[in-house]
């Protein structure tokens, strides 16, 4: 571990709290994370007004303190200060949390699991590609006002196969005006966000749209060809208040990313073998449609509500060469949900039931053109406790499944304040994750071939952590440690004569334990500082697991000038030494080789030249950093781009 980490390591800790579902009322200047109150806007984490959080329950009324597990709140300010466009750049700044990015797939993984075992939620809809079953991060830019919550640890007992390492939410604003930014740079770099909404009485409604283009830079080693891409989505949601106690809401989205990629040379005997190689007319486009509708009620004078809702998602992705199409495959997938959730009110009990029906399906069009689908339901049993001092839970879930076997998955979870400052907590849960669609089915002609007979991962986990604040509540500081153990992990195999890939279920055991560690604190009246630091062990069979970095961490600090005239960021993001495969070696399989470690510096500032109108600009990479996130694909070097914003 060098120095940087471990100074890094030193500082920092992890934020805490994961909270509910639906939009709640909360007192401006309380924080929602340590429980303290505080001036408003003191800490970059709290919360003013209502907000709509991930879930930690199933239920819409769990203050983030109350949480038993591990969490961390991405908010609208954080976005903002640190102009984030790809909401993949940010998730680096959250514990456990680790990025690994190539030209058409971005992956993320949470405390060593894979990015299949990552619940991503977008305003509440299942956003991961049924086929791969996983969600490419690089599809998602961030819109004016959104914000983020990221909760740590298997979280199948209430969501199901899909949550086995965690859950990812990104949540939209619903707000009243017309706001937009508009910005250029290096690369031919042009982006923009426009976003309108209205409020009148119980009725809002808003529209969201945001392009983010580049020419892009050769990802090839010595490569020429730049690798550009353009994304543009469209999304809009509305809610109303039919009486007092009922609402419907509905919301849709749309996004179409297209760009160049490149190839790895794989014919035996060239020079390049293993290499990316600049692969002229090679390219992926790709297009998702999601929607949701549902309603809300509310019963016994509020303290028991109900909550129905119907979704969908509708993926294709598609990969060209020259020569014309080189896949297609086809996702879908319609889920429905209803949750009842009692408040026994000042007793502190709260009791949760919730049902959900999923059908997936999935058709790789280029090959076969033969649809597979999958249908599962699941019943999710919950009782919460919150008390003064002392918080409870424990949840229950049960899949039945027409292709894999019905499982049992569960969490209990408590948490405990020795001090008005100080509070333990503790959690232990299991997680499942079925085999997707392409691991069973997929097909690529003499590169891949399905296992239809795969059986799903397990996983059992614990983790400790404690919470503690400072100086008044002006600073938050956490500690957590997890261990997990995952049964009949899925991996890759090149089986001989042919070396043709295809995946199987390892009958020995990986682990994963580290440590999570963040500090967010306001230094003085115009400073904030966000630091969060990750070291993991994460292993199969004794062997260090690939793409899994032993040590992260980042540091963000904020300067605002009084009145909020003007502000700067800085960023520092460090990922330690990891290992990859390396095709490079021509053998089967291959053996690995160390990804060196990189330290990303980005700086940013903006100043307010009127009302409604601020310029802004920014560095990317400040120092131009060259370095792989996988072995042998560069990635991006200096970005410089400015722009303006104006609201109405």
């Amino acid at each position: 571990m060098n120095r940087f980490a471990l100074l890094c390591g030193a500082a920092c800790a992890a934020l805490c709290g994961s909270n509910a579902v639906n939009a709640q009322e909360r007192a401006p200047g309380q924080c929602y994370v340590s429980g303290i109150d505080l001036e408003a806007g003191d800490l970059p984490i709290c919360s003013r007004g209502p907000v709509i959080i991930v879930p930690g329950s199933r239920t819409g009324n769990l203050p983030a303190e109350d949480f038993t597990g591990s969490s961390t709140i991405i908010t609208e300010e954080q976005l903002e200060q640190r102009q984030v466009r790809d909401i993949a750049d940010v998730l680096r700044d959250v514990p456990g949390v680790a990025v690994g990015s190539i030209p058409g797939q971005t992956q993320v993984r949470l405390r060593g699991t894979e990015a299949n075992h990552v619940l991503v939620l977008i305003d509440g809809i299942e956003v991961a590609d049924p086929g791969s079953g996983e969600f490419d991060f690089g599809t998602l830019q961030a819109e004016i006002g959104s914000r983020i919550e990221v909760v740590r640890g298997p979280q199948s007992a209430l969501y199901g196969n899909d949550a086995l390492g965690g859950v990812i939410a990104y949540e939209s604003a619903q707000f009243d005006g017309l706001s937009a930014w508009l910005e250029g740079g290096t690369n031919n770099t042009l982006n923009g966000a426009a976003r309108w909404g209205v409020v009148d009485g119980g009725t809002s409604a808003s529209l969201s749209a945001t392009i983010v283009s580049t020419d892009g830079e050769p990802n090839a080693r010595n490569g020429t060809r730049d690798i550009g891409r353009d994304s543009y989505t469209l999304s809009g949601k509305v809610a109303t208040d039919v009486s007092d106690a009922l609402q419907l809401r509905a919301t849709a989205r749309f996004v179409r990313t297209e760009g160049q990629s490149n190839d790895q040379d794989f014919a035996f005997g060239s020079p390049t073998f293993g290499f990316v190689v600049d692969s002229f007319g090679v390219g992926f486009e790709n297009e998702a449609i999601y929607g949701l509708v549902g309603a809300h009620l509310e019963t016994a004078g509020g303290d028991w509500v109900h909550d129905l809702s119907l979704q969908l998602a509708d993926t294709d992705r598609n990969t060209f060469a020259p020569f014309g199409l080189t896949s297609e495959t086809r996702s879908d997938r319609f889920k429905a949900s209803y949750v009842s959730a009692y408040d026994f009110g000042q007793s502190g009990h709260n009791l949760t039931f919730a049902a959900d029906y999923e059908e997936e399906g999935f058709n790789n069009v280029a090959t076969f053109d033969d649809r597979k689908e999958t249908e599962n339901f699941g019943l999710v049993g919950e009782y919460r406790y919150a008390g003064e001092r002392f918080d409870f839970s424990a949840a229950l879930r049960q899949d039945f499944n027409d292709r894999f076997q019905d499982t049992t998955t569960f969490r209990l979870g408590a948490g405990f304040a020795l001090t008005d400052t100080t509070r333990l907590r503790a959690a232990t849960g299991t997680g499942v994750k079925n085999p997707t669609f392409f691991e069973l089915f997929g097909f690529f002609d003499g590169a891949f071939v399905g296992n239809p007979n795969l059986e799903p991962e397990e996983s059992f986990s614990w983790e400790v952590g404690v919470d503690q604040s400072f100086a008044d509540g002006a600073a938050i500081l956490s500690v957590t440690y997890f261990n997990a153990e995952l049964d009949r992990e899925i991996f890759t195999a090149f089986p001989p004569p042919t070396f043709i890939a295809t995946p199987g279920n390892r009958a020995t055991e990986s682990t994963q334990q580290g440590v999570e560690v963040a500090l967010a604190a306001k230094i003085g009246p115009q400073w904030s500082l966000n630091t969060a630091y990750t070291y993991l062990d994460a292993e199969e069979n004794g062997v260090t697991e690939v793409r899994r970095p032993e040590s992260i961490a980042s540091a963000a600090v904020t300067w605002t000038a009084p009145g909020d005239d003007a502000s700067a960021t800085l960023v520092v993001r460090h990922n330690g030494e990891a290992l990859d495969s390396d095709f490079t070696a021509g053998t089967f399989p291959a053996p690995v080789a160390a990804l060196d470690d990189f330290t990303l510096v980005n700086l940013n500032a903006r100043v307010e030249l009127a009302e409604g109108l601020e310029l802004f600009a920014r560095a990317e990479n400040l120092f131009d950093e060259r370095y792989e996130q996988v072995l042998t694909f560069v990635s991006p070097g200096r970005q410089v781009v400015a722009g303006f914003t104006a609201s109405f």
